[in-house]
């Protein structure tokens, strides 16, 4: 056998190397802090950006591209004298050794495991938030994993149900990583299922672990061995989990003293938060994390309230009244099981962006524009309060259907225009009575609901969706009628993407402010368990 086959046969049968397992942690008193001598924990914060979720026109910032090298000088592949230039000798090619081959990873493989088994869900959850890790919302993750494990509806619901707890943990569990190996795991669906097992193993306090530890940790040693990608680190997954359940006070308590830990939020969001809400910060990232509540609007054209919430009582379900037609359920079920969902009696909407048609003060007969439409809430509330004649307006056409589904689904119709509400080029000259501008937004209001948010915006993103926002409002103030309203809605915390931009918005346009509810906070408790959103409402002044 010649010397460059056997080589060949070398690297084939090389050992691909793994993890190693940090060392116990020393005492308190001989540590700099947590995560000194570790590696660092991901800022996910500064990953590729998806659109703005909840809006129709949100359009995300461009992750900031790499930087080429610097030019070497001559100097680097020899040695000058004189008038020429003597080259070092020039070096063999090297055979790559087979475990340093980058293969592209398997999302979407699905193992040979039992379709209802934890460590099957364990893997679906760990590879949606290995794509929202590579920049990619939840939902769209979770529904490209739903497509290629084709799992029955109860996985379904597991696989979602871990994905979204361990995006709310994601800085303990990965500070915690840290904490126990001496690098990140790799591949990163890797790392994310070991952040997946530690979300179960390790729930909020106060809260009930879902599962017994020794399952997790028997479930995940599983699912890591019947994955190609990660087989050879399953020895890894089980020491890792195990040391944790010994070691969990300790660690724990060294991961605590980090604020990305604390929090489980980027470090910006969180100083984002303190500047802006110095007495209610840390209430406003604890809803953060908190599940949401599951809240209906009764259709009032079907219904009165009082009349549903015995229907509901009738169907075994607790509930309570939180608005004019805003009512609350004690425990979130699926929609299908809510009674008189299919029949357009009810919607699920929080009890915050009720406020919005109320608001817009409509009249039978008004013209009005539903600016940023997707996916819809609105626009069914608005025409449930009144016979108007609604445009819906939106850019993704895939948004837009979902605002057709829901009006057919209440029995209700409006005209649909996939456009953007920045352009002119979809409008008839028409001005209209009430323009509802549901603008581009970080969405940071709404991250109790979707948790991926925090680790996919970026600090910059607030410039330049305010930036976007503004071009949007600048852009329907002449589409409006004198004296007709215009109602400015976002669901971002951020003032610079809310009460600063109605400011600068009735300062541009020289409009009437009229009385409305400014930010609301999600900071939990009696009359406000919401969503952070912000309404300011202009009047335009007449000619």
């Amino acid at each position: 056998m010649g010397a460059h086959f056997r080589n060949i046969l070398f690297a084939m049968t090389d050992k691909r190397p793994t993890l190693s397992l940090k060392p116990k942690a020393k005492p308190a008193s001989d540590r700099r802090g947590a995560g000194a001598a570790g590696r660092k924990p991901a800022q996910a914060g500064e990953r590729a950006q998806p659109r703005a979720q909840g809006h129709g026109q949100g359009q995300g910032s461009q992750a900031p591209q790499g930087e080429r090298a610097p030019a070497q000088p001559a100097a680097a592949s020899g040695y000058q004298l004189k008038h020429h230039v003597v080259r070092a000798p020039r070096e063999e090619p090297r055979l790559r050794a087979s475990h340093e081959v980058k293969v592209a990873p398997q999302r979407d493989y699905k193992p040979d495991l039992k379709s209802d088994s934890l460590a099957l869900a364990l893997l679906g959850a760990a590879s949606a938030v290995a794509r929202v890790q590579g920049g990619m919302a939840l939902p769209q993750a979770l529904s490209i994993v739903f497509g290629a494990y084709d799992v029955t509806p109860q996985t379904r619901g597991a696989i979602q149900d871990i994905a979204y707890r361990t995006m709310r943990q994601l800085g303990r569990s990965e500070t915690l990583l840290g904490l126990m190996t001496s690098k990140a795991p790799e591949p990163p669906m890797l790392g994310a299922l070991l952040c997946a097992a530690l979300s179960l193993l390790d729930p909020p306090d106060g809260t009930p672990a879902p599962y017994e530890a020794f399952t997790v940790v028997d479930q995940a040693v599983t699912g890591a061995a019947a994955h190609p990608d990660f087989a050879h680190a399953k020895a890894m997954v089980n020491a890792v989990l195990r040391r944790f359940l010994r070691e969990r006070e300790s660690l724990v308590e060294e991961a605590l003293r980090t604020p990305l830990a604390r929090w489980n939020y980027p470090q910006w969001w969180i100083d984002t938060a303190r500047a802006a809400y110095p007495r209610d910060w840390e209430a406003v990232l604890a809803a953060g994390n908190a599940h949401p509540p599951l809240t209906l609007r009764v259709n009032r054209r079907r219904q009165d309230v009082a009349a549903y919430l015995q229907s509901l009582t009738d169907a075994g379900l607790d509930a309570e009244q939180v608005g004019p037609y805003a009512v609350r359920l004690a425990q979130a079920i699926n929609v299908s099981q809510i009674p008189g969902f299919a029949e357009g009696v009810v919607s699920v909407q929080d009890a915050g962006a009720q406020l919005a048609a109320p608001l817009l003060d409509l009249q039978d007969g008004m013209r009005v524009l539903d600016a940023c439409a997707a996916p819809g809430g609105k626009s069914g509330h608005i025409l449930e309060v009144a016979d108007v004649d609604l445009t819906a307006v939106d850019t993704d056409a895939l948004r837009l259907g979902r605002v057709g589904d829901n009006l057919g689904r209440l029995g209700l119709a409006a005209q649909l225009v996939t456009a953007d509400a920045g352009a002119t080029d979809w409008w008839d000259g028409r001005q209209y009575d009430r323009i509802l501008a549901d603008v581009p937004c970080t969405a940071s209001g709404i991250v109790r609901r979707h948790p991926d948010i925090r680790w996919l915006r970026r600090k910059s993103d607030t410039s330049q969706l305010a930036t976007l926002s503004a071009k949007i409002l600048d852009n329907l103030w002449q589409m409006l009628l004198p004296n007709g309203k215009l109602l400015f809605v976002t669901c971002s915390l951020w003032p610079q993407e809310s009460e600063a931009q109605a400011a600068a918005f009735a300062a541009r346009h020289d409009a009437v402010r009229l009385d409305a509810p400014g930010q609301l906070l999600p900071v939990g408790g009696a009359g406000q368990d919401h969503d952070g959103l912000f309404y300011a409402l202009f009047q335009k002044k007449a000619a």
